[in-house]
């Protein structure tokens, strides 16, 4: 006897949704199989119902308001993108007891805890493993294999397309704004890349993260953010000398201040990582995760962050969860916020730095700057000076100093008569000294 099946209706239709689609299709007897009943697409939700979508047409609509209040729709599927109407969907789906799975990053990185408590309210799912890093299960693991343990830190390479960049330019040796149009004529990278390129989707992806390991609620305005736009060849010819390399990194860590009281640090910038980091060695449109717990250590997450397939298989996943919870009457993982940790402002982090800066080439600046670097307890690590007369290049690398007290310095040198311009600033990560 076939059991009664499970409605889903699909919002968006783009690379994600129309994979979504055809393999829920193409592999409808084997999620039955896996699931105990049925899974029935009881509609799609498209902007337009027009052209020939590889679906059928009647399944099609451009109301997602009513297909979302069907009594014969169990989930909802949302790969829509944007905020505004996915938000108000989402919620409806949520309040009338939909289960509902949602890659969309960027509604959970500002609203999060609206859709967690509508989801608690009314005993509905909400699952998003989608929404940080495509086909890679970190967002399970942190919820659910974690969940006894303490994690302590999560950082990792959260965006493709900015990964795509800075390994292209650390092997090619061009420039910023080449491999970025190189980028966007493969596909990598969008019309407009600025969430992309200036940190945006990362730090979405980090207000996440840091929200389920620390069990607090972190919003992406709560998490410090620089892009890669500014990132030079010249930069990662002298990360190679220092035996690193560059990338963006979302990094969500527990910190104690001197004060002895624990806070969470949530950061997204592009940093220098030793070669020998396991980050080091993710390149193209590859992302990666490494989470540090206390009893289990460090752990490993790798693979496609983005892409139709890859997210959908993340999609569907959470689907065969939430469909499996219908079925057997069970419910996923709640919220957990009992935390309530403060976030600390960027200016308490500890780092080290690279500072490379364009100075006259005369006896004296080195103690010039290094006395500014004194003056703030900015302790250097090392200093090289690449070039003469006008082209003089000094590069600095620190030990680990305040970020507020590194701020300070540079403003300083920006005022020194020797220091024509203070050309680029940026952390290191995967060290401690």
């Amino acid at each position: 006897m076939t059991s009664k099946p499970i409605g889903v209706a699909v919002l968006g239709l783009g690379n994600v949704g129309s994979e979504v689609v055809r393999i829920l299709t193409e592999n409808a007897e084997d999620f039955e199989a896996r699931i105990g009943a049925p899974l029935e697409i009881r509609g799609i939700a498209v902007r337009r119902v027009d052209g020939d979508r590889g679906v059928p047409t009647e399944l099609l609509t451009d109301d997602p308001a009513e297909l979302v209040g069907r009594d014969d729709v169990d989930i909802v599927v949302e790969v829509l993108g944007g905020i505004d109407i996915p938000r108000k969907l989402v919620l409806s789906a949520l309040e009338k007891g939909k289960s509902v799975i949602t890659a969309n990053k960027a509604l959970l990185a500002e609203y999060t805890g609206e859709l967690a408590d509508a989801a608690e309210k009314s005993r509905a799912d909400l699952y998003f493993e989608a929404a940080v890093a495509g086909a890679i299960p970190v967002v399970r693991p942190l919820m659910q294999s974690l969940a006894g343990d303490r994690v302590n830190k999560v950082a990792g390479i959260v965006n493709g397309t900015t990964n795509f960049i800075l390994s292209a330019m650390d092997e090619t040796g061009a420039d910023y704004a080449e491999t970025l149009a190189e980028a966007g004529r493969l596909g990598y990278a969008e019309a407009d890349p600025t969430a992309d390129v200036e940190g945006y989707d990362a730090a979405s992806k980090a207000a996440i993260l840091a929200s389920i390991a620390f069990h607090t609620r972190v919003t992406a305005g709560d998490v410090y953010r620089e892009g890669i736009s500014k990132i030079t060849s010249d930069d990662l010819e002298t990360a190679k000398s220092l035996d690193c390399t560059i990338k963006l990194l979302a990094i969500c860590e527990r910190i104690v201040t001197p004060k002895g009281k624990e806070r969470i640090s949530a950061r997204v910038y592009p940093a220098l990582v030793p070669l020998n980091h396991p980050l080091a060695s993710v390149n193209g449109a590859f992302n990666a995760v490494v989470v540090e717990a206390e009893a289990a250590g460090r752990l490993m997450f790798y693979g496609q962050g983005a892409g139709g397939a890859p997210t959908a298989s993340a999609v569907l996943g959470d689907l065969v969860m939430a469909a499996r919870n219908k079925f057997y009457g069970g419910r996923g993982p709640l919220e957990s916020k009992y935390a309530k940790l403060k976030v600390a402002p960027m200016g308490d982090i500890l780092t080290r730095y690279y500072v490379s800066m364009q100075v006259a080439d005369k006896p004296g600046v080195l103690a010039t700057v290094a006395a500014e670097f004194s003056k703030r307890d900015v302790s250097i690590s090392t200093v090289r000076q690449q070039g003469s007369g006008d082209g003089a290049r000094l590069v600095v690398v620190t030990h680990l100093a305040a970020d507020s007290a590194l701020s300070e310095t540079v403003a300083s040198l920006e005022q020194l008569d020797v220091v024509i311009h203070v050309a680029s600033v940026l952390r290191l990560e995967g060290t401690t000294v």
